[in-house]
């Protein structure tokens, strides 16, 4: 495979994006280029300026990472998710100080802040939070601020020369965040060897709110055809004070018939809806069994 296969991740490196992207593609195959924010991961993609994208979509302690959420909701096309990527994240509090002493600022991504409330509450209270793009970005910031300290991960530590004041700070052991890998809208994911049933479908949709029940009957479809459900989120549409826009995750595969009848009866319910992607489980592949030798 060429060198010019390119995959765009939330930067600098060392950050969770940049080890999660490694981890989802083979660093010998893949050219990893640093995107300043999400949305111009995004925009990385849907211009053909790299092949893939990869972006942080939800976390097991913090939930829906909401910019990127909106991100779905503005960017209309150009762009499909093709797979997903999970990786466990370990927070640790780094700086160029040697103790807790004196620090006056703590600068991380909101996410991480919200992945560590428990030990910052404990720890650190009191102490003025500064939002930034990402956590390698926090830990780049507070290599030369003299009482700052950042949430980052052990590698940008070591990457800035930093020293871990703190490891593990983030409120549950098993802190996972998950990925969606984007790639140009003409490309699309195949489906699975089990036809479609070790796969899960990502879709946007809004409803008619002076509908009575009509997000009830838009869901009810999915129970109707047999798809399991696997994460549901809304955020606001920007159109109308108090209309939402609804993000459904199930399992199945977008080219199935079972998948495509039902996408159409919900269309019925919907003012208007997108289908985002199709991919493999990879919770559900990781489970499966190996194969005998």
């Amino acid at each position: 495979m060429p060198q010019d296969v390119t995959v765009a991740y939330l930067g600098p490196p060392a950050s969770y994006s940049h080890q999660a992207a490694l981890g989802a593609f083979d660093t010998e195959e893949h050219t990893f280029i640093p995107q300043t924010t999400i949305g111009d991961i995004f925009t990385s993609v849907q211009t053909g300026a790299t092949t893939y994208g990869v972006v942080p979509f939800e976390n097991s302690t913090n939930g829906n990472v909401v910019f990127t959420l909106d991100l779905f909701r503005d960017r209309s096309s150009g762009y499909h998710v093709v797979g997903e990527t999970y990786l466990t994240v370990h927070h640790s509090l780094v700086s160029s100080a040697s103790d807790l002493t004196g620090l006056t600022r703590l600068y991380s991504h909101p996410q991480a802040f919200g992945q560590c409330e428990h030990w910052l509450n404990s720890t650190l209270k009191g102490i003025e939070r500064i939002d930034v793009s990402s956590t390698s970005r926090a830990a780049q910031l507070v290599r030369d601020e003299p009482g700052s300290a950042a949430i980052a991960s052990a590698a940008a530590a070591e990457v800035n020369g930093l020293k871990v004041l703190a490891r593990n700070i983030e409120d549950t052991p098993d802190n996972t965040t998950r990925f969606f890998v984007l790639q140009a809208a003409e490309m699309r994911s195949p489906m699975s060897e089990e036809g479609g049933k070790g796969d899960k479908t990502f879709v946007a949709f809004s409803v008619d709110h002076a509908q009575p029940g009509a997000l009830a009957d838009g869901l009810k479809v999915f129970k109707n055809f047999g798809l399991n459900l696997t994460s549901i989120a809304s955020r606001p549409d920007r159109k109308t004070r108090w209309n939402y826009v609804f993000f459904v995750e199930f399992e199945g595969h977008e080219d199935t018939q079972n998948v495509k009848d039902a996408l159409e009866e919900l269309g019925t319910f919907c003012a208007e809806m997108r289908v985002l992607g199709s991919y493999v489980d990879r919770q559900k592949l990781a489970k499966k069994p190996a194969a005998a030798s």
